[in-house]
């Protein structure tokens, strides 16, 4: 394992430009406004701990001025009265303007978050354009139904005419967590515009600023005022007061299951909606007869992708003992060869985590797992001028019941554990209170077919690991979560299903 952190300037003159302006407002109804407290609090490089910004600190009040604006805007013409074409030109006018920027966008991502500038650039903000192109066609499909009846006291010489429509659900709060921003905010952002949705954001507060350019391009492709509106702040605050507005008709929500949980109480006052992409301990599966030139790199990629900051990273590595040392090895040699660095040196392959207190968390893990007797046999420092890095770790001899085994990590930490027979695989794999994914490696696909259908996660991937399509739902069973995004189903968590029945 190799590392250099020195301090890299972007290049793009677009992120030189917005990180010129040091103080970063909020927009409300379109206009860029401070926190009415007027507080800020800074956004730090996690690299190098230096301050890239001030951010506008929202709480309360500042919610209560988002939801109204919205509310505005979801009961005006300008919007409700919008058809579906006119909106789908809208958000495909958002992936243009995204992909024009891509450059920009993914250097301020690294920089705010951390990860190598190339997995902004090739894979999560391309992601985030398609969002908004699959959506926008979405957009022009939202249709009801005619349903014959069968009501049996209908007046002499009439008929019922019942048929469905399909409605906007109102106003949305989006809450979206640190780890992929862009990606993650654009799901939550596309589909409930193209259901004619308004919306209040509230990005991660250590990761705002692609939020801020989001939201700048979200006014240069040409939405009403008011549809959509950005409240930075911290969660405790303005997240809390988003999740309990009773101005708020629903709210989408990715981060940890320990927060999910704050926001189903937060919602009961008025009986909002929910759609949460909570908490993983994804198990990855290495059969005796897998082709472990796929599967190696497959299950190092699981963990390591992101420094392991994905909900679906393949953290519990389940291996047949006939191939264990092999797989073992393999994914340990790939951790002592992965670079790390600043991610906007283009041959950095891993990133800090995102902060200083992530760090330490997952640090106090590895920690936690070699005193309740695991071994390491890669990795387990913590490392860096601010202490954000963490080296990839491969930690084996774990007992089921280690926290290391138990609790989401979210950090670039694996447990292997051999196995010794296919028939086990079902009850290790769902042995935990998370069903968010899981992954199989075989070239038996009977066998990888009979699993996917025993393994209680939202997602199976067989032969690979975090595929991801916006045509594909993501969302979790058990306390991975409620609901799905991206998939024509994500559509249907902003729509209301209204029923008309007519005597005719």
């Amino acid at each position: 394992m190799t590392m250099d952190v020195a301090p890299i300037e972007p290049k793009t003159e677009g992120a030189k430009r917005f990180l010129a302006q040091s103080r970063r407002r909020m927009l409300i109804a379109d206009e860029w406004v401070d926190a009415a407290s007027g507080r800020t609090f800074d956004t730090v490089n996690p690299a190098t701990g230096v301050v890239l910004a001030q951010v506008a600190a929202g709480d309360a009040t500042d919610v209560d001025r988002a939801v109204a604006a919205a509310r505005r805007a979801f009961e005006s013409s300008a919007w409700r009265d919008m058809i579906p074409a006119q909106r789908a030109r809208l958000l495909w006018k958002m992936a243009d303007l995204i992909e024009q920027n891509i450059d920009e966008l993914a250097e301020l991502e690294t920089l705010d978050q951390g990860k190598p500038v190339w997995v902004g650039r090739y894979a999560e903000i391309p992601g985030a354009i398609e969002q908004f192109r699959y959506f926008a066609g979405q957009a022009m499909r939202i249709e009801g139904t005619t349903i014959p009846t069968s009501i049996n006291y209908q007046p002499a010489g009439k008929k019922v005419f019942a048929y469905t429509v399909k409605e906007p659900i109102g106003v949305v709060g989006a809450i979206v967590p640190w780890n992929s921003p862009i990606v993650l905010t654009a799901m939550k952002i596309a589909p409930a515009l193209a259901a004619g949705c308004t919306m209040v954001l509230k990005p991660a507060e250590d990761t705002s600023l692609t939020a801020i350019r989001l939201a700048e391009l979200m006014v240069e492709a040409g939405f009403p005022p008011g549809v959509f509106n950005l409240v930075t702040g911290l969660g405790e605050a303005a997240g809390a007061a988003l999740a309990a507005h009773p101005g708020v008709d629903k709210i989408a929500f990715t981060g940890s299951t320990e927060v999910g949980k704050l926001i189903v109480q937060a919602a009961r006052g008025n009986l909002k909606k929910l759609t949460l992409e909570l908490g993983g301990k994804s198990p990855a599966v290495v059969l005796d007869d897998a082709d472990l030139e796929l599967a190696i790199p497959g299950a190092a990629n699981a963990i390591f992708f992101n420094s392991g900051q994905v909900c679906v990273a393949g953290s519990r590595l389940y291996v047949h003992e006939k191939v264990f040392d092999r797989v073992l090895e393999g994914v340990a040699a790939y951790a002592r060869g992965i670079k790390l660095g600043n991610g906007l040196d283009p041959s950095t392959q891993m990133g800090p985590v995102v902060s200083r207190k992530q760090a330490d968390r997952v640090a106090g893990y590895i920690a936690s797992g070699l005193s309740e007797g695991a071994t390491a046999v890669a990795g387990g420092r913590q490392l860096g001028p601010a202490g954000t890095f963490i080296e990839p770790t491969v930690l084996v001899g774990a007992k089921p019941t280690a926290k290391v085994v138990r609790e989401e990590i979210f950090g670039p930490v694996v447990v292997a554990t051999p196995i010794r027979s296919l028939e086990e695989v079902p009850a290790i794999a769902n042995d935990s209170e998370y069903g968010l994914a899981a992954s199989v490696w075989t070239q038996d696909l009977s066998a990888a077919h009979r699993l996917a259908a025993q393994i209680r996660a939202g997602t199976v991937w067989i032969n690979c690991h975090s595929m991801y399509d916006a045509t594909l739902p993501i969302g979790g069973m058990k306390q991975s979560g409620w609901g799905r995004d991206s998939g024509h189903q994500a559509l249907d968590n902003y729509l209301e299903t209204k029923t008309v029945c007519a005597v005719i």
